[in-house]
């Protein structure tokens, strides 16, 4: 099928509304994380954060689509992913005080590279759903589908990721929500692991609550107690 007849084909339009609804439905936790690891940016460096940060992630989402059902097969990768969640959740909340004595360049640096890890572990499970939305296009416009579906969500991210850092200054407690949330998903994922998903929901009747809140209290108890010392450091 060539691109005028695509165009042409009701199908084509229905799969690509369903993967931007499905994507910005999906995206609220990365949004999250974007705006966490750029809030201490300078404001120029902090809108190339957003803005690189975001595009980066679609695409590396469409990457991961292409193969997500066979990255989700793997053991132990969501076990791997949850103990990254965790740890960008602690660092995320433990600088959340600290002063801003870095280089710019470094800082936009490291705000881009956290926002491409956390948004690769988050989206293991998110793009089955952006997945399965391209499956109902033409074959053969599948991977034009993504592209253009996930590329069209960019502005919608980026929108999301501004308006949470302006209030994240006002509230701050929407940093410890924030990085609880990471925590949250991080123990989901980990319950949901192949390597141990039979066994451990097997143990345990609630097992994904458990180790949500363990999550939770990990990230939150260990950020926080980062944060204290590190601004403790500052004032010796």
């Amino acid at each position: 099928m060539d691109l005028v007849a695509a165009f042409s084909d009701a199908s084509f339009w229905g799969a690509l509304l369903s993967i931007i609804v499905a994507n910005i439905l999906l995206s609220g936790d990365n949004a999250v994380v974007i705006a966490l690891a750029s809030r201490n940016l300078p404001p120029a460096q902090q809108s190339k954060a957003i803005f690189w940060g975001s595009a980066a992630a679609i695409i590396l989402r469409v990457i991961l689509t292409v193969t997500a059902v066979q990255l989700l097969t793997l053991p132990y990768l969501k076990i791997v992913g949850a103990v990254l969640l965790v740890y960008i959740g602690i660092q995320l909340l433990a600088d959340s005080g600290g002063e801003e004595d870095m280089k710019a360049e470094s800082n936009l640096l490291g705000a881009i590279k956290t926002i491409l890890v956390a948004d690769l572990v988050m989206s293991l499970d998110n793009v089955i759903a952006v997945a399965a939305a391209a499956q109902k296009g033409p074959e053969d416009t599948r991977l034009l589908l993504l592209i253009v579906g996930l590329g069209l969500s960019i502005p919608l991210i980026i929108f999301g990721s501004t308006m949470l850092v302006k209030v994240m200054d006002r509230f701050p407690i929407i940093i410890t929500v924030g990085a609880g949330l990471l925590g949250l998903l991080a123990g989901g994922m980990l319950v949901e692991d192949p390597a141990i998903k039979e066994s451990i929901q097997a143990a345990m009747e609630d097992a994904h609550m458990i180790f949500e809140a363990i999550g939770v209290v990990l990230v939150i108890l260990g950020g926080t107690w980062l944060k204290k010392r590190n601004m403790a450091k500052e004032r010796n």
